[in-house]
Order: structure tokens, then C-alpha cells, then sequence
């Protein structure tokens, strides 16, 4: 077969094309890139198809030595496309690195959390007083992936900085490697912010972001006094619907569950509800199983 090279060079020589063009696909024929490309692929291009593949390695050649907005963030490749040559834009280092960060974020969404939480292990979980947890959330995490039922969460119950949070965000930053999207948020934050929902009219529309996460994670519930309203038409609202589409929900506390029930049954009023503290605690015990993380308090770890 005729050295494709070769071909084009005619192609330049015999076409009535400016002088200034002429030269700039002549350069452009020159470059390394080219003469390696057009070498490797000679025997696979159409040799029929040289005025577009003149057109295709100057485009190469131009977008890889003057960059443009266009194609900022990306860089030109010479392929071969139903044998003729066509060039193709990839994104670079930068680019790449970018777009892993933003699918990142949008897998493992933080709301009202401490940025560091991103960068929890399981690896990094462990010590004294955390076995028992770490070993429920691999047992949790295997479950998950590997079986089609329902698999609960985990209800994370433990005193001041025994690193109950810190062992959420590992779970989903594990989870998030099987493509598995997860929401961690601060409930005592939300609480206050839907609070201030109310006036702009879109508490349902907060309400509907949060519930159909594929993995919910609700830390330090049961911190602040809930309203009954909060208690009821919010995590109430969120619990049963993801109660009824079986998506595995967890939460960390430092109530054990039987404390949380006491805790939601007293309204901000001071107001006893027990039954439907009760209703809220059913919600709660379906999706999740109760873990008890002990150990020091490493937070104020000197």
C-alpha cells in the first residue's frame, strides 16, 4: 500500500490552496505526532479520504500547539474512525482530577459537616472500643453490595467523640468505590435550617431531596430538643418513606436507642408524646441495627 504520508504530501502539492495555508499543513504533516500516527496506521486509513484527513491533522496539529477555550482542559488525539482520520478530544490530568472530584461530591454528599470527614478509612478505624463497629459496618458493607433484600444500616450509639462520625464517613467513602451515592448530614443543623424553610415555602421540596438517598446518614440525632413538628412532619415524613422503599438508613447518636425514645417522647414545649416518640422509634429500629462504640473521647486526645 502507498506510504499515506506520501499521499498527503501530494495532496498539498496538487490542490490550488493559498500559500500561507499550504505551509501551515505542510508543518503540520511535519510534526512527530503526525508522522508516528500516520506510520502505525498507514495500512487502515482510506486512501480515498485525503482531503478530510488533511483537514482532521491540521485541526490536531492547531488545537495542540495554540490551545482555545474551547478545548481548555483537554487534549487533541488522532484517530482512526471508519478509515479515515478524525481527531478526538481528552481530558488531561487536570481535567480528569476535577471531574473525579465533582463525581466524588455528588456521591458522597456532606451537608453541614466538617470537610475533613472525606478523608475517613476503614482502614484508619480502630482501637479500643471500636471492633464491634468496624466489624458490623464491613458485615454491613458486604451485605449491601452482594445481596438483593433489604439490608439495615446502622444505629451508632456512643458518648462524645468515640468516633462514631468518623466511622460513617469511612462506610461511605467504602461504599462510594462501588458506585454506591451517600448522604451524610448534621440533623441538628437541618433541623434548623428546615425551621427557616417554612418561610421560603420549600420544606417538601428539602424534604424530598433528603429522603430518597440511596444511603441516609443522619449523625448526632437527638442532640437538640426537636419540635413536634420537626420530630413528626420532617424525620418522620423521611423515616417512613424510606421505611416503605427499604433503603438502608444510619444514624449516629449518643443516646442508646431506649434513651432516644425518652428523648423524642418531651417536646420543646416540655410536652410528653409517647406514642408517637414510639412511632418514630419503630422507623428507626427497622432501618438500622443499634451498635454501642465505647473507648476514649479522641477528639480532645492529647
Amino acid at each position: 500500500m502507498e506510504n499515506l504520508g506520501n499521499k498527503l504530501a501530494e495532496y498539498l502539492s496538487s490542490k490550488n490552496l493559498t500559500e500561507d495555508y499550504r505551509r501551515l499543513l505542510s508543518g503540520a504533516m511535519k510534526d512527530p505526532d503526525v508522522q508516528e500516527f500516520l506510520t502505525e496506521n498507514n495500512e487502515k486509513i482510506d486512501q480515498e479520504a485525503i482531503a478530510a484527513s488533511a483537514a482532521s491533522i491540521y485541526e490536531f496539529y492547531n488545537s495542540k500547539n495554540h490551545k482555545s477555550e474551547l478545548t481548555r482542559g483537554y487534549y487533541p488525539k488522532l484517530i482512526v474512525n471508519n478509515h479515515r482520520i478524525e481527531v478526538a478530544y481528552y481530558p488531561n490530568e487536570r481535567t480528569q482530577n476535577r471531574e473525579k472530584r465533582s463525581q466524588y461530591e455528588s456521591g458522597f454528599v456532606l451537608m453541614d459537616m466538617a470537610s475533613d470527614i472525606r478523608r475517613a478509612k476503614l482502614d484508619d478505624y480502630n482501637g479500643e472500643g471500636r471492633q464491634d463497629a468496624l466489624g458490623q459496618a464491613l458485615d454491613f458493607i458486604g451485605n449491601y453490595l452482594n445481596n438483593d433484600t433489604f439490608t439495615p444500616g446502622l444505629y451508632l450509639a456512643g458518648d462524645f467523640g468515640v468516633g462514631k462520625t468518623y466511622l460513617l464517613g469511612a462506610i461511605a467513602n467504602e461504599l462510594f468505590k462501588h458506585d454506591v451515592h451517600t448522604t451524610l448530614m448534621h440533623f441538628p443543623t437541618f433541623a434548623v435550617e428546615m425551621k427557616d424553610s417554612i418561610g421560603q415555602n420549600n420544606v417538601l421540596a428539602k424534604v424530598n431531596k433528603i429522603k430518597g438517598a440511596d444511603i441516609l446518614m443522619l449523625d448526632d440525632i437527638g442532640a437538640d430538643t426537636m419540635s413536634s413538628w420537626i420530630r413528626d412532619e420532617v424525620l418522620g415524613v423521611i423515616l417512613q418513606y424510606r421505611m416503605q422503599e427499604n433503603l438502608p438508613t444510619f444514624f449516629s447518636s449518643n443516646f442508646s436507642m431506649k434513651e432516644l425514645e425518652k428523648h423524642l417522647a418531651v417536646n420543646q414545649r416540655g410536652e410528653e408524646e409517647p406514642v408517637k416518640a414510639k412511632r418514630i422509634m419503630e422507623r428507626v429500629k427497622y432501618l438500622s441495627r443499634e451498635v454501642v462504640v465505647t473507648g476514649p473521647n479522641r477528639r480532645f486526645k492529647k
